[in-house]
C-alpha cells in the first residue's frame, strides 16, 4: 500500500497570492518569509519594477513590484500590501503583492499550458495555469522574474 505515499510525494506545494487584481502562485520552497509592507529605499537607475531595497535582518534586499514586472498596473505601496521574501539561487529578493491567500498542494498534471493570449511580458514568467473550483491561478517561475545581470561567457 505505497500508493498514498507516492501520491503525496507527487504533490507540489504552492503559495497563492494576488498581484495586480489577478491570482498567482509560486513554489513554497522558494519562500523564506512573508512580511508586511516596509517602505523601500529607492535606487538610482533601477528598472521601474524595482521599488528599492529594504533591510531584512541586517541584509539589504531588493523589492520588486511583481504586478509591474508582469506587465500589470503597478501597485501603490501602502500598509495593506505584503512582501514575499524569496530565495532565488544565492539571491534573496522581496516581491510586493496585494495579499497572500493560502498554500495549496497540486499534482503536476493539474498545471495546464499557458494560453497564447497572455502578454509577452507575463508569458515569459508564467509556467502554467491551475484551474480550481473558484479561481484560476497562474504559476510563476520565480527564477525567470529577475533580469539576468551578467550572462556567462560562451565557450567558443
Amino acid at each position: 500500500m505505497t500508493e498514498p505515499a507516492t501520491a503525496k510525494s507527487e504533490l507540489r506545494e504552492l503559495l497563492t497570492f494576488r498581484a495586480g487584481a489577478q491570482d498567482f502562485c509560486i513554489d513554497i520552497m522558494m519562500v523564506r518569509e512573508i512580511r508586511g509592507w516596509t517602505p523601500a529605499t529607492r535606487l538610482p537607475h533601477a528598472p521601474p519594477f524595482v521599488l528599492g531595497v529594504i533591510n531584512l535582518h541586517g541584509a539589504v534586499v531588493p523589492v520588486v513590484d511583481l504586478a509591474s514586472r508582469l506587465g500589470l498596473p503597478p501597485a501603490e505601496p501602502d500598509a495593506r500590501l505584503v512582501i514575499v521574501i524569496a530565495v532565488i539561487g544565492a539571491q534573496t529578493v522581496g516581491f510586493l503583492v496585494n495579499a497572500v491567500s493560502d498554500i495549496i498542494g497540486i499534482r503536476p498534471s493539474q498545471v495546464q499550458p499557458t494560453p497564447d493570449v497572455t502578454s509577452a511580458a507575463a508569458g515569459a514568467f508564467i509556467e502554467g495555469v491551475i484551474v480550481t473550483e473558484d479561481r484560476m491561478l497562474r504559476v510563476i517561475d520565480i527564477q525567470r522574474v529577475l533580469p539576468k545581470t551578467a550572462e556567462p561567457a560562451e565557450a567558443g
